[in-house]
């Protein structure tokens, strides 16, 4: 990313404060690294390629977390905070308390993963702030009868109030993309519903499968192969039933055996 003024604005939307635990996923050249950093004091980046994470280990303010973002085990990141503690000074350590800000350029391809890995640790997560494809930040926020509500809708708003920020043109970028880019803001959300995740996305995955026919088709066997045995109007399609459906049918479901 090369325009200074997307870069300011993405920034000011993460509103960083001295001594908070930020972890900035790919860090590339630094765009937005270098001004988190002089506000913050300390930051913690998880880098993939090598010969990055070894310029960026050079850095005294920065701890570098060199390999895959899917194996980085978030909860025990915040546990282990502060990560380099010569670095900060008494305002900065005043944060022990705090939980930890995700912050980053998400990879196009394994930007979904990335999304459901954090759904692991989110108890140990402030809110995340992610630059992505416009296209998966519109499924993000979409609310229920949009075209673009799906299950990444229904399985990141059931835990997240998710808010679109800002639209990022290819033209911010060098060499540009061949698509568009937005940033979204996460919050986990204070009294999320308690739902089973694994039978929660499995029922959500099973009422997307088919998602151009009626949930006769697609969700009704997996319920009643659960041995569900309730009432609900599935002359609907997927996209027409809201986060709070899935939510309560998902509780109906019996006790494994």
């Amino acid at each position: 990313m090369v325009d200074p003024v997307v870069i300011a604005d993405i920034v000011a939307a993460i509103a960083p404060q001295r001594g908070q635990r930020v972890v900035e996923i790919g860090p590339g050249l630094s765009a937005i690294t270098q001004p988190l950093t002089a506000v913050l004091g300390e930051l913690c980046v998880i880098e993939l390629d090598r010969d990055l994470a070894q310029r960026l280990s050079l850095k005294p303010h920065l701890h570098v977390i060199q390999g895959d973002v899917l194996r980085v085990d978030f909860s025990a990141l915040a546990r282990e905070w502060p990560l380099k503690p010569e670095a900060l000074d008494s305002a900065s350590q005043a944060s022990a308390a705090q939980r930890l800000r995700v912050v980053g350029n998400l990879p196009y391809n394994i930007s979904t993963p990335i999304l459901f890995h954090l759904l692991d640790h989110v108890e140990h997560i402030e809110d995340q702030h992610f630059m992505l494809q416009q296209e998966v930040v519109e499924r993000m926020v979409a609310p229920v009868g949009d075209t673009h509500y799906s299950r990444l809708s229904v399985m990141l708003q059931w835990r997240y109030d998710m808010e679109w920020v800002l639209k990022v043109g290819e033209q911010s970028f060098d060499p540009p993309p061949r698509v568009q880019s937005a940033v979204v803001r996460m919050k986990p959300l204070a009294q999320p519903p308690v739902v089973e995740l694994a039978r929660f996305s499995a029922l959500v995955q099973a009422a997307f499968s088919q998602r151009r026919k009626l949930l006769r088709h697609a969700l009704l066997p997996w319920l009643l192969a659960q041995g569900w045995a309730g009432d609900f109007d599935f002359k609907r399609r997927a996209q027409e039933v809201s986060v709070q459906e899935y939510v309560a049918l998902s509780l109906e479901l019996p006790p494994k055996a």
